[in-house]
């Protein structure tokens, strides 16, 4: 999910796979070695850095970012804009669809069963590969047999199907997270997972967008199964890329797989380094995430009609986060990561005072041109705070996992960053309650800082780079 929830060297293409492979797989090392070297000769040349930037941006480990980003975003803005707006024009009361939301669980716990997808591989395709394309044929079948139920006729099938695919998009999830970290080497990873997080970004399109529009034409039925093809480019880019090396053995056992993630990143970090690595990931995106949990209520007490926030929050919210990303990423392969969740913090921290200024200036009683730019301006300038945010802290938690078991140790680290949205953000309303809107958006900035506060340790400016892990 956003926020939630994200190296590689020549070395890592020169070792056998673990399922028999060679060196001629994703990440070998003529890709690996011209990519890495692409990317110093930026830092280095000033003429050469546009060029590096293009070539970093249009090879084929960003096509397959890509599509690792929509197949993940589609089924979750499903579940968040199609499901609800089905279930409303079905006569579903408003209660029951809130309770709809608890089905999310899974992106939270899906920490949990993520050692079976580092322990067990399926056959023929191997042990990411099997799982993506397992889930994807999941997600298809189960999201286009959503419009063949009705909840005229009981909630109950609904939900359960519903549940179902969160489960199988979580899980997806999980594989792709794996595989995106063991593919980009480590100079790759701030470009790689912004093209990942933008695709996923515009994913959304299709269910919160393309698909609504389709149903006003055709019955949701085919609506539905309409919607469930757009897994397809997932499940051919499933077939059609290979395994990447591993530098490290795959877990022998699963109370191995269970066990050596936490192990590892303990013996790693230590005690007092993963705490304050935990900690971070809790932290970074807290403010950011508290602040727009109520941000429709927020734009209508200030005076603006529902007309005036979706045509303004659908281009100033999206369009400038997907620019923000794919900046982000570029400037990251010059940057590196510590630099860049620096700076992209401090714009994600002014992005929250963009709302307190808003709130400051009270409920509009006549909506003019000037107060839809100031909506426009506050909306565009919190999409670009998230999309370079995110993908800086996207990277981070993918450089901070181990190949050995990057399934396991990214998604407790997603899960972790998706605990503000799925429980903190729920005191919103009662901190609003309490304070008024400029008092908690004040409130918010002062939350976004604790967590630029922890980048002195865990991400220094002056630091180097981490190495690849397990190389």
């Amino acid at each position: 999910m956003e926020g939630g929830d994200a190296a590689g060297g020549s070395a890592r293409g020169a070792a056998p796979r673990a399922d028999g492979g060679n060196a001629g797989q994703e990440g070998n090392v003529q890709d690996s070695g011209s990519e890495a070297s692409a990317s110093k000769s930026a830092g280095s040349s000033g003429t050469a850095a546009a060029p590096d930037w293009r070539r970093a941006l249009l090879s084929r480990k960003m096509l397959i970012c890509i599509f690792t980003g929509f197949s993940s975003g589609l089924p979750l803005y499903l579940l968040l804009n199609l499901l609800p707006a089905w279930l409303r024009s079905e006569g579903v009361d408003l209660k029951t669809i809130g309770f709809f939301a608890l089905i999310q669980f899974p992106y939270t716990w899906k920490f949990l069963w993520a050692p079976l997808l580092d322990r067990f591989a399926l056959p023929k395709l191997g042990r990411r590969r099997g799982w993506m394309l397992a889930t994807q044929i999941g997600l298809l079948l189960t999201i286009g047999s959503l419009g063949g139920l009705s909840p005229h006729d009981g909630i109950g099938p609904v939900l359960w199907l519903a549940a179902i695919l969160a489960l199988l998009s979580a899980t997806q999830d999980i594989a792709l997270d794996a595989y995106r970290r063991e593919l980009l080497a480590e100079e790759e990873l701030g470009l790689g997972n912004s093209v990942h997080v933008n695709a996923y970004r515009v994913a959304g399109l299709v269910p919160g967008s393309l698909s609504l529009i389709l149903a006003d034409r055709l019955p949701w039925g085919e609506v539905f199964w309409i919607t469930a093809a757009f897994m397809l480019p997932g499940m051919l880019m499933a077939l059609s890329i290979r395994e990447p090396a591993l530098t490290a053995a795959v877990p022998k056992t699963l109370r191995e797989a269970v066990v050596e993630p936490f192990r590892e990143f303990i013996g790693r970090a230590g005690v007092r380094g993963a705490l304050l690595t935990l900690g971070f990931i809790f932290l970074y995106k807290l403010g950011d995430s508290l602040c727009t949990a109520l941000a429709t209520p927020f734009y209508l007490d200030m005076g603006f009609t529902k007309t005036d926030i979706g045509l303004i929050a659908k281009n100033a919210g999206l369009w400038p986060a997907v620019i923000g990303g794919l900046a982000g990423g570029l400037w990251m392969v010059k940057l590196g990561i510590n630099r860049a969740l620096w700076l992209f913090g401090v714009v994600q921290v002014l992005s929250i005072l963009g709302f307190a200024w808003l709130a400051w200036l009270g409920p509009q009683g006549e909506i003019d041109a000037a107060a839809r730019l100031s909506l426009a301006l506050v909306i565009g300038l919190e999409a670009l705070g998230v999309g370079l945010g995110t993908a800086a802290f996207v990277a981070f938690i993918a450089r901070s996992t181990h190949p050995a078991y990057s399934a396991t140790q990214f998604a407790l680290f997603t899960s972790l960053a998706a605990v503000p949205r799925t429980l903190v953000n729920a005191s919103a309303g009662w901190l609003v309650d309490g304070l008024g809107w400029f008092a908690f958006f004040l409130l918010c900035t002062a939350l976004a800082l604790p967590g630029m506060a922890l980048l002195a340790k865990v991400a220094p400016w002056n630091a180097a780079e981490p190495a690849r892990l397990g190389g």
